[in-house]
């Protein structure tokens, strides 16, 4: 990337509005815990993601991030948990998101989106959604004393979006406020509004984790869901100079693998399944030997070819996951950046990238090679017009 994005997401929520005995950011949603699902949509336009977790969670929130996402010990408000995580981030940071936890469904377009207005000049930007109920102000004894105009009031969202000073200068102020926005307005800075979307809902009570959860699965069945599995596999190169091409990224100093094209395993995996899905065959039959003009092609072309291919046949990604398997190397640290490279190259979708070891079994385990598998979630275009 050309410009640092950071992405803060406090995560101290106790959860007890959601009869939870964990913190909130840990309750699982379809699976996941809530705050993967905002890690994952946050991470394709993030250089660096940083969590304020609540105290003595720390290493719980480390081990299922990963080494890619720095794990910070967050406050007892959320301001203090937002200077904690503005302590880590890198100083030559152009734009910082900050983003809840509880909002986990809240889509990485709408990101692009808070992105997009601040790159257009704003110094503070947040999502809102039009009010549609009645708003009355009440006094102390709960009786009505006035009606308010709700054509002037907006739902208020995130990932909220500013410029990295202004963001700086908002939390030396040593205010206290309910969202990032306020703090920024305190200072007489004007916050630009872009459309929200219902999908990022924030999940607080049994209710909001319902109606979060038909998001995921009842919106899947609406969608023509297919799912599509994918495998790769190669053995490192005997050439010392062969370059190692791996999740859409180059890896400095690792002796590479060999193939027809880069041989990078994740994004081949990652092609089978979409071709799976969508019945388009696989890898070898699209991409194989038979086709000289991809000798040598990079793993991010085959997945921009694949994205054509799948898009032509009247499907959309909803999601894809790739689990790396090798003893190196380390994804850990290039975690994030791997995500990032690997959507870009699907054009922003979202992306979840893991890795694991075979505790010595098998040809990975002896350290001859790297594999990978994928999964990919694709839904019909068709049946959303």
């Amino acid at each position: 990337m050309n410009e640092l994005i950071a992405v803060i997401i406090p995560a101290g929520g106790s959860g007890e509005r959601l009869a939870a005995n964990v913190p909130k950011a840990l309750v699982k949603l379809a699976g996941k815990t809530l705050i993967e699902h905002a890690v994952a949509q946050m991470a394709p336009i993030a250089s660096q993601i940083v969590v304020a977790a609540p105290a003595g969670y720390e290493e719980t929130f480390g081990q299922l991030l990963g080494e890619g996402v720095n794990v910070v010990t967050g406050g007892i408000t959320r301001s203090e948990s937002v200077k904690a995580a503005l302590a880590e981030v890198h100083p030559t940071t152009r734009y910082v998101l900050v983003h809840d936890a509880a909002r986990a469904l809240a889509p990485t377009s709408l990101a692009v989106d808070v992105l997009d207005a601040l790159r257009a000049g704003e110094r503070a930007v947040i999502p809102a959604l039009h009010v549609v109920d009645t708003m009355k102000k009440i006094d102390s004894d709960g009786y009505v004393v006035a009606t308010v105009d709700r054509s002037e009031l907006r739902a208020v969202q995130t990932p909220q979006g500013f410029d990295y000073s202004t963001l700086i200068a908002a939390h030396q102020s040593g205010t206290d406020h309910t969202d990032d926005a306020g703090a920024v307005e305190s200072l007489g800075v004007k916050v630009k509004t872009v459309a929200g979307v219902d999908r990022a809902l924030k999940i607080t009570t049994p209710i909001d984790l319902a109606i979060a959860n038909k998001y995921v699965i009842d919106g899947a069945d609406e969608r023509g869901i297919r799912v599509g599995i994918g495998t790769d596999a190669h053995a490192f190169s005997q050439d010392p100079e062969r370059v190692m091409a791996l999740a859409g990224l180059i890896w400095p100093g690792e002796i590479g693998v060999d193939g027809h094209s880069d041989g990078d395993v994740a994004a081949h995996a990652i092609c089978d399944a979409l071709l799976a899905a969508a019945q388009l065959g696989d890898l070898g039959s699209n991409f194989g030997t038979s086709r000289p003009e991809y000798a040598g092609a990079s793993g991010a072309q085959l997945l921009r070819e694949t994205l054509n291919l799948i898009s032509a046949a009247g499907f959309a990604i909803n999601n894809v996951a790739v689990q790396i398997v090798g003893n190196r190397p380390k994804i850990g640290p290039r975690r994030a950046e791997a995500i990032a490279a690997l959507s870009t190259a699907l054009g922003g979708a979202p992306v979840s990238v893991s890795a694991t070891t075979t505790d010595g079994l098998g040809f990975t385990g002896e350290g001859k090679g790297i594999s990978a598998i994928a999964t990919a979630l694709l839904s019909s275009t068709a049946s959303s017009r």
